[in-house]
């Protein structure tokens, strides 16, 4: 039995700060370590600030999903505040949202993910020619393509929310903003055009085509566009049996509206949907740099232990939900709202192939909700609610960013922030070992993935890990 040690990082495109510890055995990963290693601390730069700080500050968490933290801190104060968002400005406040959603994705499949593709290992692969003309970095087509109509997509961030990122567009009771009739003509017309990007390059067909794939068979079946392409590729790769997942799900429902979620909130585990039971989540800190004791985000700390003892190996907390690692993202939104294709793909394992489909299936169900938004608009109604901040009180908000479950707990006492925790997507699925050595879902996914003699940096290691879309800013905050 052959055994050796492999640390893989950076991993750069999005950000780099993330290191991957390997044990490899006989050729494949025994045992993995995620590390955050890098310290930021905005949990602690809200203390003892006026509350309306926080819409400010916690966009700047990150440049890529800045809407997201935006949308959760104005939920959290206006929960604190006891305070609801005019029907028409949870609208606007969910079509801006999924804008920035929807071009997550669409970056990280042409610009994050599908590049690994191009790798000369991948020489002799029938598809690896037209891979190199559609995907390589700075030069493919696909990906110029890719970049032009997210450009066009984000105008309509331009016209409602003022620029991107770190808007100030989304307020605990709606919007800034009101559009006028010429506006909601301009934003229909800028998703027409977004729609014509899609079924040209990257579905070759009707969204709603795509959108009536039944399995995971038939999303293997697809041969148009530039869909079609990476699914070759993860036919000849079995990109469906790489980087497995343990099939818990979590949602906190993807755009709160005034009847309900464009996306379910939900848990699901053991093949069945159930609630989600946010008085069980925990934040374990036995394997991280901090200091303490697994507590509740509502009473959760951030205190940095300088020591940086042993034991740990991560600034990154381990969030658990009644004890338990769960998974979130664009197959857990799709699979907890119950569309059959997210469903199938996670009852054959939720890895590699399930991740990327999923999130191809959500851009094109997240079209057609942007659509449905913007067709609703009506400039007469008010889209602000005003309120007042306590002087005393606690709020929580969550959302859906693109790569996940997204929570702000605040707690403010007198009129100033007491407490602010965050837990953030890939906090959930990059998190170390709990207390009972229980591994994060990353961690987890990464045991057995192939490692070539002479790789070091494995491509199935990188598939696994751009499967879940990093953002390690957010994940130490």
């Amino acid at each position: 039995m052959s055994a050796a040690k492999l640390v893989v990082g950076p991993f750069n495109r999005v950000e780099g700060d993330l290191e991957v510890h390997l044990e490899i055995t006989d050729g494949s990963v025994a045992k993995a370590r995620v590390n955050a290693p890098l310290y930021r601390g905005f949990e602690r730069m809200l203390t003892g600030r006026d509350p309306r700080d926080a819409l400010t500050i916690t966009p700047r968490i990150c440049g890529i999903c800045s809407i997201s933290q935006s949308a959760a801190a104005a939920r959290a104060l206006g929960d604190a505040m006891g305070l609801a968002p005019t029907p028409q400005g949870a609208q606007m406040a969910a079509l801006i949202h999924a804008v920035e959603n929807v071009s997550d994705h669409l970056t990280h499949f042409y610009l994050f993910f599908m590049p690994d593709f191009t790798r000369p290992a991948y020489a002799g692969h029938d598809w690896h020619d037209a891979v190199i003309q559609r995907f390589t970095a700075m030069e493919g087509s696909g990906a110029r393509r890719a970049v032009e109509a997210r450009a066009q997509l984000i105008h309509i961030l331009g016209l409602m929310a003022g620029k991107w990122p770190h808007v100030l567009a989304i307020q605990p009771g709606g919007v800034t903003r009101t559009p006028t009739g010429a506006e909601r003509m301009r934003i229909i017309a800028t998703l027409r055009g977004f729609r014509r990007f899609l079924e040209a390059d990257l579905f070759g067909a009707s969204l709603e085509e795509f959108m009536t794939l039944p399995s995971q068979d038939a999303l293997l079946s697809w041969d148009r566009g530039d869909a079609g392409l990476f699914l070759r590729a993860a036919v000849s790769l079995d990109l469906a049996d790489m980087g497995r997942g343990a099939g818990r799900y979590l949602s906190f429902g993807a755009y709160p509206l005034d009847h309900g979620f464009g996306f379910a909130r939900g848990l699901w585990q053991e093949g069945a949907l159930g609630e989600v039971p946010l008085d069980a989540i925990a934040e374990d800190v036995s394997h991280a740099w901090m200091l303490g004791t697994a507590l509740h985000p509502a009473e959760g700390l951030t205190e940095p232990d300088h020591e940086m003892r042993d034991q740990a190996y991560s600034w990154c907390k381990a969030p658990r939900l009644a004890g338990l690692p769960v998974e979130c993202g664009a197959l857990a939104r799709q699979v907890i709202d119950g569309h059959p294709l997210a469903r199938d793909l996670a009852a054959q394992g939720g890895g590699v192939l399930a991740r990327v489909g999923a999130r191809l299936l959500e851009i094109a169900r997240t079209q057609i909700l942007m659509e449905r938004l913007a067709q609703e608009i009506d400039p007469a109604a008010r889209f602000m609610a005003q309120g007042n901040i306590p002087a005393e009180g606690a709020g929580v908000g969550l959302v859906e960013a693109a790569r996940g479950a997204l929570g702000h707990w605040l707690r403010i006492e007198g009129g100033r922030i007491a407490s602010y925790q965050i837990i953030a997507p890939t906090t959930w699925n990059f998190s170390p070992r709990d207390e009972g050595g229980q591994p994060g879902p990353l961690e987890a996914a990464l045991v057995g993935a192939k490692v070539r003699t002479g790789e070091d940096t494995p491509l199935a290691v990188q598939h696994i890990v751009r499967s879940f879309d990093p953002c390690m800013v957010c994940t130490v905050h």
